[in-house]
């Protein structure tokens, strides 16, 4: 049975490409696409149905898991809507407050809810391997980060940054609120041990790409993923969506359980 999808801003960058490979896709079945109203001209190209209106394309589709990868405020007002249409929701947003991210959570008890801020396979395998890195070589190796996006993007750091940059805190037990430096400037004296710097660059055209660097004595290690096509984080959503569909609520589940 196909596992029905619904994409939201499918005229943008990341909908446009889950739509097409949703709509491509054996085992999935494309229902709809969802643009903010003047923007859904050429939407007809995927086959589906075209919605201007988030709560006619759940209430037309009940049961489907529908693929976000839109701001903050819409993604969380799609989840809110999804428990009422019996639909589940995927999202690869980045930029939640926590105040919104305690709210996912909550929701996730009631409705079914994916959410990662990277859906890269290779990304989420990293974020597996770097606590094991970082308690190896030790609190002698001191550990930052370097991300880089497209000029478009509106978040920073990148929703993928700052997870790479929890593991860290967390394997050398820290709080990153306390321990995280995104800015330098002026005379900030010498590092703090402790610190996890998260440096952002934005430019051109560039999908993203994230550095983790360990600078210890007389040596460095840089581990570095460069994602070269939007498809990679689209095909992750889709795998998600395939896999959620299966899933009750209970609890908001991310690349961790699907890899799992």
């Amino acid at each position: 049975m196909s596992v029905k999808i619904i994409v939201t801003g499918a005229n943008g960058r990341m909908g446009s490409t889950i739509a097409g490979l949703a709509a491509a896709e054996n085992g999935l079945d494309l229902v709809g696409v969802v643009e903010r109203p003047g923007k859904e001209q050429d939407l007809e190209r995927f086959g589906s149905g075209v919605f201007t209106d988030l709560q006619a394309a759940l209430a037309e589709n009940p049961g489907a898991v529908v693929v976000d990868f839109t701001a903050p405020e819409s993604s969380m007002e799609l989840v809110r809507s999804c428990g009422k249409h019996s639909c589940k929701a995927v999202l690869g947003t980045t930029g939640f407050s926590r105040e919104q991210t305690r709210e996912l959570e909550e929701l996730a008890q009631k409705t079914a809810i994916f959410w990662a801020p990277n859906m890269s396979v290779g990304i989420n395998t990293l974020l597996r391997l770097l606590p094991k890195l970082a308690e190896f070589l030790g609190e002698k190796y001191d550990m930052e980060i370097s991300e880089t996006h497209h000029k478009h993007k509106k978040d920073a750091p990148s929703g993928t940054a700052l997870k790479l940059a929890q593991v860290l805190a967390e394997a050398r037990d820290l709080d990153l609120d306390q321990n995280g430096k995104f800015c330098r400037q002026g005379m900030i004296g010498e590092r703090d041990s402790r610190e996890i710097g998260v440096q952002t660059l934005r430019g051109g055209d560039v999908v993203g790409d994230h550095t983790v660097y360990f600078f210890g004595p007389g040596e460095r290690i840089e581990i570095t993923h460069r994602a070269h096509s939007r498809e990679t984080f689209a095909q992750g959503s889709l795998r998600a969506a395939a896999w959620l569909a299966e899933q009750k609520p209970g609890r908001l589940y991310s690349m961790a359980d699907l890899l799992s």
